[in-house]
């Protein structure tokens, strides 16, 4: 039986596509083994949101190549996308697909290996043409206990940092029946949480129409609602743009607690000049009574976010109107980034780039405010009892989980317990979360 390994960088999307493609080498009789591991194919899943994720793209090719120089390499992604002759030009890379075309992998594969590695296969084509969205169901469940379910693809953001509208290209959902479909196999495999992702979640359904009406991210929430109504226990969504959250959608999280209260809202910078830099769209402002409402309505929810530091002309007092605006938000978690000055995108051009040192101190001081914050948002839960799905085993008879917030939670247990949902009594700190005791489990 011929081996294959994967190895994936970047988002959730990107780990995403790689199930599928492990499912498609699997139903024609490949083994999956680990990347450390000799294998016949080595499939790296590049990400290219950074000129850092370009290189480490590079370095894992490279890796797969000395493991096995006789191994047969693809390389997928982002990377191959937006530099596919640079890609080409890797000793040892064999298979070149960008982010479409992954229906083809094992086939290409197989048309290298006929020829004995004779040819190098490239069919990276213009992803601005593409129009209808890449529907490739997962032919093997992944070995996880929550399950991502992609059902939009494409931005047209075109924020002036990110490369991503040229890796991926324009806007294209999948139909509201395949995630039906998608959503029933998930359950039935015996997911209790499935995960909404989306290059652009938000902007779902604008390039179709149901029965005549327009289609929005509500109607894909309440199709898996609907689907997964006989075993979904949790339904979790992937990161969105503010401005496209709607009335519906928080009345749907207060209605169906299966809906989790948990959403991921990226800020980028709390200073309005930096903001219309990055071409964002919208203000400081419509973000501050968003957030307002949404808490009002939503008690308990995690409110997580990315913000960059170190955009070109941010100059300390604007950096200091983002720490000012973030101390009065009260975030559960914030994802801190230096500003990386990534080639191909209008930033990359501007004037006034920060020194890295600098970028490095505003990293810092952001990050002890998130810290503070993360760790306001867990006290306010001591005491309390939430429901947490376990999903992994951090040491002899200590798991870890995830509460619908996204809390992260201790507690004694072992393997058995894994995929789990219980509820758990929340008594004291542990590392970066929650310990407590387990009292019933629901699954």
């Amino acid at each position: 039986m011929p081996q294959v390994a994967f190895t994936t960088l970047g988002c959730k999307v990107n780990q995403f596509e790689t199930e599928v493609m492990e499912g498609l080498f699997k139903v024609r009789g490949y083994k999956v083994v680990d990347f450390d591991q000799h294998a016949d194919i080595y499939v790296i899943n590049t990400c290219s949101v950074t000129n850092l994720g370009e290189k480490k793209s590079r370095q894992l090719i490279r890796r797969a190549s000395r493991q096995n120089p006789a191994a047969i390499i693809a390389v997928a992604g982002c990377y191959s996308q937006v530099s596919p002759d640079k890609v080409s030009q890797i000793p040892g890379v064999d298979v070149i697909v960008g982010t479409q075309d992954r229906t083809r992998i094992v086939e290409l594969v197989e048309a290298v290996a006929a020829n004995n590695r004779t040819l190098q296969v490239n069919v990276v084509a213009d992803i601005m043409h593409a129009t209808e969205f890449e529907d490739i169901p997962l032919f093997s469940m992944p070995g996880r206990t929550r399950a991502f379910l992609k059902i939009q693809e494409g931005c047209t953001n075109f924020c002036t940092y990110c490369i991503i509208p040229y890796a991926r290209g324009p806007l294209r959902s999948r139909p509201l029946a395949s995630i039906a479909a998608e959503t029933e196999k998930l359950v039935a495999a015996g997911f209790n949480e499935i995960v909404l992702t989306g290059i652009h979640l938000g902007a779902f359904g604008r390039d179709l129409v149901h029965n005549g009406a327009e289609i929005t991210l509500v109607e894909a929430v309440e199709t898996v609602l609907a689907a997964g109504v006989q075993g979904l226990m949790r339904l979790r969504l992937g990161s969105l743009e503010s401005i496209e959250l709607s009335g519906r959608l928080i009345s749907l999280m207060q209605t169906d607690k299966r809906l989790c209260p948990h959403l991921h809202l990226p800020l980028q910078s709390g200073a309005d000049q930096i903001l219309m830099a990055m071409n964002r769209q919208y203000t400081t402002a419509q973000y501050r009574e968003l957030i307002t409402n949404i808490k009002a309505q939503v008690p308990g929810i995690a409110i997580t976010t990315d913000i960059i530091v170190g955009f070109p002309g941010e100059t300390d007092e604007l950096f200091e109107s983002t720490m000012n605006f973030v101390a009065t938000i009260g975030f559960a978690k914030i994802h801190v980034f230096p500003y990386s000055r990534r080639t191909g995108t209008p930033a990359a051009e501007f004037s006034e780039q920060i020194p890295a040192a600098d970028k490095k101190i505003r990293v810092q001081r952001l990050q002890r405010l998130a810290d503070e914050q993360s760790r306001e948002f867990y006290q306010s839960f001591l005491g309390q009892k939430l429901d947490v799905l376990f999903d992994t085993v951090e040491a002899k008879g200590i798991i870890s989980g995830l509460t619908g917030n996204y809390a992260r939670i201790y507690a004694a247990g072992n393997q058995e317990s894994i995929g789990r949902i219980a509820a758990v009594k929340l008594e004291r700190f542990h590392q970066d979360g929650l310990w407590g005791q387990i009292t019933e489990y629901f699954s």
